[in-house]
Formats: C-alpha cells, structure tokens, sequence
C-alpha cells in the first residue's frame, strides 16, 4: 500500500511538473501574437478601403497592395508565436496564404484568430 500511494505521489509530482513546464513561454507566445494582430488589422482595415465604391483601378491596386504589405509584416511575430507555441501555427499559415489567396477570402479567419489572440483566455 505505501508503495502505491509513493507511486501515486510522484505521478502527481510529474504530472504538475509537466503541465508547469508546458505553460513556460505561452505568456510570450500571446504577446507576439497580438503583436502579429496589429498588423493583420491594419491590413483588413486597408483591404476593407479598397472595396470602397467609386475608387479608380490604380487607386484599388494601391490600397490591396498596402494591405498585404500590413498583413505580411505581421508574419515574423506569428512564426515567433508558433515558435514558442505550435497552436498558433492556423494565425502564421493564413497570414502566409495571403500571397496565394486574395484577402477578402481569408478576413473571416484572420479576424477569428485575433479575436482569440485579444481575449481573456487566448488559447486555441
């Protein structure tokens, strides 16, 4: 019996240790993801101007072009946040698919993630 309990105790030595181990670093993971966030509204914010009617061709080019310059400076705090913690991995992988895939098709996730990233609890 008191080997069991002395198992027992040292699994739930390890099983704190383990989940005090896994939490180092989040807290910097969520403050680079934030930062990243700053920048992906800044885009949507820019791409939402260039959707605006009545603005010329070159004008709208201007602005979507702007917009993925915004979105694309957000990619080092993303690939530092998912660096530190891999369930950040879906905010770098979208913002890094605005290359192939126009912004508009890719604002509602961005605009998912970033909402996780400001909450209280900003975990995936």
């Amino acid at each position: 019996m008191a080997r069991l309990a002395r198992l027992a105790g040292v699994l739930a030595i390890l099983t704190i240790s383990s989940a005090l181990l896994a939490s180092c670093g989040t807290g910097d993971a969520t403050s680079d993801v934030r930062h990243s966030c700053v920048y992906v509204k800044r885009a949507l914010a820019v791409e939402s101007q260039s959707e605006q009617p009545g603005l010329s061709t070159s004008r709208r080019h201007e602005l979507e072009s702007n917009a993925l310059s915004e979105l694309l400076r957000a990619t080092p705090s993303a690939a530092a946040a998912t660096s530190i913690d891999g369930s950040w991995n879906p905010l770098m992988t979208t913002i890094n698919e605005a290359e192939r895939v126009p912004i508009p098709d890719l604002q509602a996730s961005l605009t998912r993630l970033c909402r996780v990233a400001d909450s209280q609890t900003p975990y995936l």
